[in-house]
């Protein structure tokens, strides 16, 4: 398969290692446009001035944690964010999707998931939010404008909560979606500690939507973390 470089897309780097900086514009620069910063300030800056359309973070920066960077980047962009760390707890995770980032690969990574995950986040940024769309993947179809959806062509009779946890799983396709961000979305703040009534109506809507529950190919858990409608 050829490869095609799309210069328009530019992608900033954000790590304090030299050479991880190298490797990754070695691995991207015959694809995108690559822009480099080595500590969080920097990175801030160049994501003001330059506009990239994704930005690949490390957490471990010398001036400040990576996920006050995403904290500070969302208070005026929707960038995609990337996260590539050595830090492989649950806690750490769940931080960084809180804090908004977009996808968390642990290091060492290959190169070929990097870029299947950067595909994925500038795809899903480049979408045009619009109700009357239908989206559809894997033989799963929702059309916003009737609130219907199928499998398989099939009619599925789903509960208004369920309805919303998939749109909202939709319209972050791609994205991993921690648990405090699904509850809050879908019940409010004052809900954030019953983890359990999004488990059940998580497993109810896979009983629908999905083949096999057991193997869901729609919606796939993110162990410990949260949940992803996974682009098929």
């Amino acid at each position: 398969m050829s490869t095609l470089l799309d210069p328009q897309t530019k992608i900033l780097v954000v790590d304090d290692e030299r050479p991880i900086r190298r490797f990754l514009n070695a691995s991207l620069s015959n694809r995108y446009t690559i822009l480099e910063a080595e500590n969080g300030g920097d990175a801030i800056q160049s994501a003001a001035v330059n506009n990239p359309d994704a930005i690949i973070l490390d957490l471990g920066l010398p001036d400040m944690d990576g996920t006050e960077v995403i904290r500070r980047l969302r208070e005026w962009t929707d960038v995609p964010v990337i996260v590539i760390s050595v830090r492989e707890g649950e806690e750490d995770k769940i931080a960084a999707f809180d804090a908004g980032v977009d996808d968390y690969l642990t290091k060492p990574f290959s190169t070929s998931e990097l870029l299947a995950r950067l595909r994925v986040a500038l795809r899903r940024s480049n979408k045009i939010e619009n109700e009357s769309a239908v989206f559809q993947n894997d033989g799963l179809m929702v059309d916003f404008a009737k609130h219907e959806v199928r499998i398989d062509n099939n009619h599925v009779t789903l509960t208004p909560t369920e309805y919303n946890i998939l749109k909202i799983l939709i319209n972050h396709a791609g994205k991993v979606l921690t648990h405090q961000q699904l509850i809050r979305e879908v019940w409010g703040v004052n809900y954030e500690a019953d983890s359990h009534l999004l488990r059940v109506n998580i497993s109810n809507l896979r009983r629908k939507i999905e083949n096999d529950q057991l193997k869901p190919r729609q919606i796939v858990t993110e162990p410990g973390v949260g949940y992803r409608l996974r682009e098929l």
